[in-house]
């Protein structure tokens, strides 16, 4: 059974981390202040700030912020500043025992794929494919907003996962299934195979989605994951938007999705915006949820957050 960590309210502590690539120091500080006008109390991670290269601080720097924030009882959510390459150098570093017995709100998206399916695979947690800290700006639509609080922080037990107004989820290979959601950001979910944090599909609904990335290799990347039974051991397939993401020799990402992802056969859902789009709707990885293609809806059946603790 998957560990719901306890609900965010206002007031709480966030814990904001450098989990991949490096951010400004006057970006950090000025997310930073949205959260803190918003009614929130927030700690840095030691290595917030650091730099080595293209990532932020080292492998250990990154795990020890980190397992610090899961350790602290004052922290109630986990922010990551971005994403960017670097999460999966983490991950040794990373002790899932502590993690299982101080469950946090986690969230990112991106490259932090590799750390939210592996803490579902190995702590058991639920964890949220959502906002990062970078995206606490003005130039952040409502909607992203909505989703996020209302994922991180409603005991509702139906919540129906809606795109915006205008933006139509598309269903394309009819069927009604349910189980756990996995998955996120299509490189890094390839990226796991063959190492210790290989995504585990089996009964599983299986979310995918991209950027700047051309339609052949999204093609490589997708059979890849079919090699890997990937697709075969999924109940079903939810593919979200390939931001940016151009046409090759004539082929385009919807063309890729309707001529290689819909012959699986698995019920299909398309055009999710989430991720690296600028709409961003929040997926309880993880939890438990019914995609029904014959209907066009995609909902989470149980609260992905628990009651807090007085």
């Amino acid at each position: 059974m998957a560990i719901r960590p306890p609900a965010l309210r206002r007031g709480d502590t966030i814990g904001v981390v450098a989990m991949g690539s490096p951010l400004e120091a006057d970006v950090i500080d000025a997310r930073v202040q949205v959260l803190r006008e918003m009614g929130f109390q927030v700690v840095l991670g030691r290595y917030v700030y650091a730099r080595n290269g293209f990532l932020a601080g080292t492998d250990q720097e990154r795990a020890y912020d980190l397992m610090t924030m899961f350790a602290n009882p004052q922290v109630n959510m986990i922010l990551p500043i971005r994403g960017g390459v670097g999460v999966a150098g983490m991950l040794p570093y990373l002790d899932f025992r502590i993690i299982r017995s101080h469950p946090k709100i986690m969230t990112g998206y991106s490259d932090v794929t590799f750390l939210l399916n592996a803490l579902y695979r190995y702590s058991g947690l639920i964890s949220f494919h959502s906002l990062m800290l970078i995206d606490f700006n003005p130039a952040t639509p409502a909607y992203n907003f909505d989703q996020f609080f209302t994922a991180v922080s409603s005991m509702s037990a139906y919540r129906p996962i809606l795109n915006p107004p205008n933006v139509p989820l598309v269903s394309r290979v009819p069927g009604n299934v349910t189980g756990p959601i996995v998955g996120g950001n299509l490189t890094s979910v390839v990226d796991t195979l063959g190492t210790p944090y290989e995504i585990d599909t089996r009964g599983k609904v299986l979310f995918l989605e991209d950027t700047h990335e051309p339609a052949n290799t999204v093609y490589r990347y997708l059979n890849h994951l079919k090699l890997a039974g990937k697709f075969q051991d999924c109940l079903g397939i939810v593919m979200g938007e390939c931001t940016e993401c151009p046409a090759a020799y004539g082929k385009s990402y919807e063309d890729v999705v309707n001529e290689f992802v819909a012959p699986l056969g698995k019920p299909l859902l398309t055009n999710l915006a989430t991720g690296h789009g600028y709409y961003k709707a929040a997926i309880p990885f993880g939890a438990t949820v019914n995609l029904n293609t014959l209907n066009n809806t995609l909902t989470v059946l149980e609260p992905a957050v628990d009651v807090r603790q007085t």
